[in-house]
């Protein structure tokens, strides 16, 4: 089971500003966990140059999220991690969206003890979860699926029988 053998009790993921991948991720994430019945703190920023505070996650994550069962809050707001180191703090594993991102952290916070990876090599491959900015929703519904893939493949690790549609809300 899960709950006998993820090693992790706060992730953290990080993508370019925390309006689109980011809060996607931890939308499926966090429903995945509650359905579980786990207690796994879940969080996202922004860690680009032009990440700012306060800014609307994007209306085309929303409704891509929104068609496949998980509601993104509609008050939730970007974070930049410059800004708010703190959310580190408890954080056992740290999630990137690219390779770009890993280096920005790397970087920013040399001495964090968390495991990290992209995405992507969570899910046991290579590359990046490319921006879906400037694509319109089908772009958004590219990524969102790049996403759950990614996740499902990598919680697979620790649980094999969960079905894809575990990443999702159930009302």
């Amino acid at each position: 089971m899960i709950k006998d053998l993820f090693p992790y009790k706060s992730i953290l993921i990080i993508c370019s500003v925390n309006t689109a991948r980011s809060p996607m991720a931890e939308g499926y994430l966090s429903a995945f966990f509650s359905n579980m019945d786990l207690k796994i703190a879940v969080k996202s920023c922004g860690i680009a140059s032009n990440a700012r505070d306060g800014m609307l996650i994007s209306l085309d994550a929303k409704l891509a999220m929104k068609e496949d069962g998980i509601n993104l809050s509609e008050t939730s707001k970007s974070r930049d991690l410059k800004k708010h180191p703190e959310l580190l703090e408890n954080v056992d594993l740290v999630l990137t969206l690219t390779e770009k991102h890993k280096e920005v952290f790397l970087e920013l916070f040399p001495d964090q003890k968390a495991d990290l990876y992209t995405l992507k090599e969570f899910a046991g491959r290579n590359g990046d979860i490319k921006d879906p900015s400037m694509k319109g929703l089908s772009g958004f519904r590219v990524a969102r699926d790049e996403i759950k893939d990614c996740l499902f493949k990598g919680l697979r690790k620790w649980q094999k029988n969960i079905k894809i549609d575990d990443l999702k809300k159930i009302n």
